[in-house]
């Protein structure tokens, strides 16, 4: 058993000897027989990399606000453009009066958070002196931001229920609003103007990763009563007017605080009971499920693509081999007339067809990690991880094309009669 296993060894590693020879021989023709299988491998492995990057960011970043969120919203949260149902437009707003009910009603909730966003279409901008900020995120909000958005202030003190039953001009402010109006100089107790409105800054808050490419500092947060009376139009839009995020004490109540909340609301804004919600709660779970929904859908394409890349070098190695099998027609009938078997004759030509694409893999998968790392280091905001398991299916990709497209002219070698070979010119 060992000798055949020796015997079995030695030939491989002969075949493989004789494809790198034969690779050495036609440089060129090799290049561009491989080169669709580069392409391909290529292809699949930087789209992995960087979906992959992506996708753990967004994991990442969607987990920060609190693996505990529950958010009770307007609209369904979308990726990417589209049109909503009128059904889904024409809802009733949620409310302040609504916020309160679920922080006096559920006992779970452990913190109640209502907030409403300056977003009318215009640029706001906040100055201090000659400074500018421009299109910071302005929001209305109360004490509990905090504890349902996990995120704190990191010197300086964040709102009071004083501050929300006196509408006072105070503001809490993101580490990107800081370093562009206060670059060398401590902001608290400074005064900012935002839209005409005189602030005075009360702290600023802890600095966040960036999100989805986007900032996540770039924040100017006033009490909800401030914001409501300085902003009325915001209050008496049609729009997507009012998020209430909320935590439980546990991760285990989420379950429990969404049933209780979607009953809740459905009562108070008397939705029939055979009839769907008409507001949303969002989760953490959910935000990662609709962001990983587009990106599914992006790598699908990509492989597809590939996936012809591949099928044109597979092609093209299939072709090669034929031209191969032509050129060597007289070493065939050699070999077969001193001994060879047929399975001899398979082995080299697969063996050689393999190792032909195991190339263009391996070039595919440096080129393919190498892609992703260059815009990782030129574009910091684009991340991108290559797993181990890609490297690994785009040898395995590369190595099964080279079988399957090699096959054909391993067998039709192997069917050639040895004495016509002899003869062949």
């Amino acid at each position: 058993m060992s000798s055949v296993f020796s015997h079995l060894r030695r030939g491989f590693g002969e075949n493989v000897r004789f494809a790198m020879m034969a690779v050495r021989a036609h440089k060129l023709r090799a290049s561009l027989t491989v080169l669709g299988i580069v392409v391909g491998v290529a292809t699949v492995i930087a789209m992995v990399s960087i979906v992959t990057g992506f996708n753990n960011n967004m994991v990442r970043n969607f987990q920060a606000f609190g693996a505990t969120l529950v958010q009770f919203q307007k609209f369904s949260m979308r990726f990417g453009p589209g049109h909503r149902s009128d059904a889904e437009r024409n809802r009733k707003d949620l409310t302040l009066e609504d916020a309160l009910a679920l922080k006096a009603q559920i006992p779970e909730i452990r913190a109640v958070s209502p907030e409403r966003y300056l977003f009318d279409g215009t640029t706001p901008t906040v100055k201090y002196r000659d400074k500018e900020s421009t299109a910071p995120t302005v929001a209305g909000v109360y004490p509990d931001y905090m504890l349902a958005n996990n995120h704190f202030v990191d010197h300086g003190r964040f709102f009071t229920d004083a501050d929300i039953a006196h509408a006072s001009q105070v503001c809490v402010i993101g580490t990107d609003v800081q370093k562009a109006l206060f670059p060398r100089e401590s902001p608290l107790n400074k005064t900012v103007e935002l839209n005409g409105w005189k602030y005075v800054i009360v702290g600023v808050m802890e600095e966040k990763g960036d999100f989805g490419g986007g900032s996540s500092n770039h924040w100017f947060f006033i009490p909800f009563s401030t914001f409501d009376h300085q902003f009325p139009n915001i209050k008496m839009s049609r729009g997507d007017t009012i998020h209430i995020a909320t935590v439980p004490y546990t991760p285990e109540q989420v379950p429990l605080v969404v049933e209780k909340g979607r009953a809740l609301l459905r009562t108070r804004r008397h939705v029939p009971y055979n009839a769907e919600d008409d507001f949303y709660i969002l989760t953490p779970d959910k935000m990662i499920e609709s962001f990983q929904g587009i990106t599914r859908g992006i790598t699908g394409a990509m492989i597809f693509i590939a996936f012809i890349s591949l099928l044109i070098g597979g092609v093209g190695v299939m072709n090669i081999m034929l031209v191969s099998v032509t050129e060597r027609t007289r070493e065939i009938g050699v070999r077969k007339a001193v001994g060879a078997f047929r399975r001899d004759i398979v082995l080299q030509f697969l063996t050689e067809a393999t190792t032909l694409a195991l190339l263009g893999g391996i070039i595919g998968v440096v080129v393919g990690v190498a892609v992703p790392a260059g815009i990782k280091a030129m574009f910091a905001a684009l991340p991108a991880e290559t797993p181990f398991w890609a490297i690994l299916v785009g040898l395995l990709v590369s190595m099964s094309v080279g079988i399957f497209f090699g096959l054909y002219p391993a067998v039709k070698a192997s069917r050639l009669d040895p004495i016509e070979a002899l003869r062949y010119e």
